[in-house]
Order: C-alpha cells, then sequence, then structure tokens
C-alpha cells in the first residue's frame, strides 16, 4: 500500500513539532502540555520519528531528556522549519506590509530594561498594536536559558564574552565611571588613580553580576586593594546610597541621566568601554515582528555582516551579562 505523500508530510511535520518542542520543554511531559496532547501521544511522535530517520534523539536517563549528537543536528535543521511554519500567517502578513498579530518576547536585565528599551518599545507599541510585547526581567543566567530554550525571540544586554551557541551585535556602548556626592574628595577631580578610590568603601551590584568582577578584575591587575561598603542590586540603588553618602560607586553612565545630585570622574583608562545589543541564539528563526523591532534598534542590523564573537576591547569577565 502507497503512502499519500500529503498525509506524511503533515505528519512529519507534526513529528518535528512534537520533538523540537520536547527538546525546549527538557521533558516530554512539559511538551505535551504545551501542544495540548497527551503524553503518550508525543511519545509516539518522536519514536516514529527515530524510526523513520533510524536515528537515536535522546539519550533517556529517567524523566531528564538530553539530545544526542544526531538530536542536536536534527533540532538546529527542524526549529527554523517548525518556528516557521507556526509563524506562517504573522509572515505573509508582513510580506503584504501588515503586522497585526502576534507576539514578542524579549529578554533583559534591569539597566537594559530601564534605559535602553523604553523608546523602542514606546515606539513599536504605537506601530503595532495588535503585537502581544512581553519583556522578561531577567538575570543573565536565566536570559541564556531562555534563549537555549527558544523561550524568548531575543535578549538586549551586555555580552562581555559569547558562547558558542550564541550570536551577540554590539549596538550601544557606554563608559565607566566613579560616582561621589558632590561634596566627596575626589569630587573635584577631573581623573582619579585607583589607589585614591581604594581608601573608600565602593557600593557595588551583586557578587554574581559582571560589574562586581569587572572591577575585582581591574584593581588586581593593579595591585590595588578595595573595600565594598554594601552589596546592592540595581543601579537606581546604587545612585540613591551613593547620593545619601554610604559610599562611592563605580557604574557604565548608561545609568546617568545628568540630573542625578552625583558628580561623575572618567575611568577610561583602566576600564574599557561597555558594549550592550542583540543577543540571538544562534540559528534562531526570527519572527516578522521580532525582525521589526531589531530594524527599529539597528536600523543597518540585517544590511551589514553580523559579530558574533568577542569584540575587541570587551575584556571584563562575563559572569551574568544580561542582567548586570
Amino acid at each position: 500500500m502507497t503512502t499519500n505523500p500529503v498525509y506524511y508530510k503533515q505528519n512529519r511535520l507534526k513529528q518535528l513539532r512534537a520533538f523540537c518542542f520536547a527538546v525546549q520543554a527538557g521533558s516530554v511531559s512539559k511538551a505535551a502540555e504545551r501542544l495540548f496532547l497527551s503524553q503518550p501521544s508525543v511519545t509516539l511522535q518522536i519514536q516514529a520519528l527515530e524510526r523513520e530517520l533510524a536515528i537515536e534523539l535522546f539519550e533517556r536517563r529517567g524523566p531528564n531528556i538530553k539530545l544526542t549528537p544526531e538530536g542536536n543536528t536534527l533540532y538546529e535543521l527542524a526549529l527554523p522549519l517548525v518556528q516557521g511554519m507556526d509563524t506562517l500567517p504573522e509572515t505573509l502578513a508582513a510580506q503584504r506590509g501588515k503586522l497585526e498579530t502576534g507576539e514578542l518576547n524579549i529578554a533583559a536585565g534591569e539597566s537594559t530594561i530601564l534605559y535602553i528599551l523604553p523608546e523602542p518599545m514606546r515606539e513599536f507599541a504605537q506601530r503595532y498594536p495588535g503585537i502581544r510585547l512581553k519583556l522578561h526581567n531577567v538575570t543573565g543566567r536565566d536570559g541564556l536559558a531562555m534563549l537555549r530554550a527558544d523561550e524568548v525571540d531575543f535578549a538586549v544586554g551586555s555580552m562581555p564574552d559569547v558562547p558558542d551557541y550564541i550570536s551577540y551585535h554590539s549596538i550601544f556602548t557606554y563608559n565607566t565611571v566613579l560616582i561621589t556626592t558632590h561634596d566627596h574628595p575626589l569630587a573635584k577631580k577631573r581623573s582619579v588613580r585607583l589607589q585614591e578610590i581604594s581608601p573608600y568603601g565602593l557600593i557595588l551590584p551583586p557578587r554574581h553580576l559582571s560589574t562586581w568582577g569587572m572591577v575585582d578584575l581591574v584593581f588586581n591587575q593593579h595591585d590595588v586593594k578595595y573595600t565594598v561598603a554594601l552589596e546592592a542590586g540595581g543601579w537606581e540603588v546604587i545612585k540613591k546610597y551613593v547620593m545619601i553618602g554610604l559610599g562611592i560607586s563605580i557604574v557604565t553612565d548608561i545609568c546617568l541621566t545628568g540630573k542625578e545630585a552625583l558628580a561623575r570622574i572618567p575611568l577610561d583608562k583602566y576600564f574599557p568601554k561597555r558594549s550592550y545589543g542583540l543577543v540571538l541564539r544562534r540559528g534562531k528563526f526570527l519572527s516578522p515582528q521580532a525582525k521589526r523591532f531589531i530594524e527599529m534598534m539597528d536600523p543597518q542590523f540585517f544590511r551589514q555582516e553580523r559579530p558574533t564573537g568577542k569584540k575587541k576591547g570587551d575584556g571584563a569577565p562575563a559572569k551574568d551579562a544580561i542582567g548586570s
């Protein structure tokens, strides 16, 4: 009996979708929930795919699943196809000049959400009011995990070191500065040495974020000691506590508007410029709404060769880059 080719292709798409969802969810049961199917149904689809391709897709160890090398290759090939089919209506509408439905998920850290994304988010919402926007406030580790699991379209943040599975495109650059109260002994200086900063307690973000690692690296490279007076999360919190005199801080000037009651002293001779930009999973299929948002942030993005590795001068250690 000859298999109907149309049925065969439809069945293959279901199998590939079940497979990709299982990879993204990390388990067959979670994939079944997302697909609104029973767990046995998803299992049977994946097993049928394995039989037809004569390969083993997963290393099965209890409830957790891990891709085999062949499974990883198939996932990289299949995911853009599945995502392309799932977003076909939006893609077709975009080709006709309309973009009225769909969803856009962006992962970013607090500094990016506060200082970089407000204007692009406002403009996008005004242009495409029918697109559902979801902004995920995450640390770097969580942001990378969401990218890897395809739970977000892309991330925006700082990426000093770039993992193999990530593509990074720098869009914005900022300087590192020392901030103090206006009556602080260092406030009137045009430049300072690390030795002059050393006696004063620093207010820094949590240790697991990249800013702490950057400060620690620079001070150790110059064999200068430093003390931390306060560990606090978020640039707005740090600025507030510097203003009330609890310490001084080393920050990226992305967070400075010029309206703060703070003195700023450049630290360019010690710290490299800090870049913020687009963070993508390699091979990621970009939906029409994702492409439109990226074009608003950087009109040249799709017209130039995109750098994917570590950029010269971005030498800070990448602990939790996206969320710092």
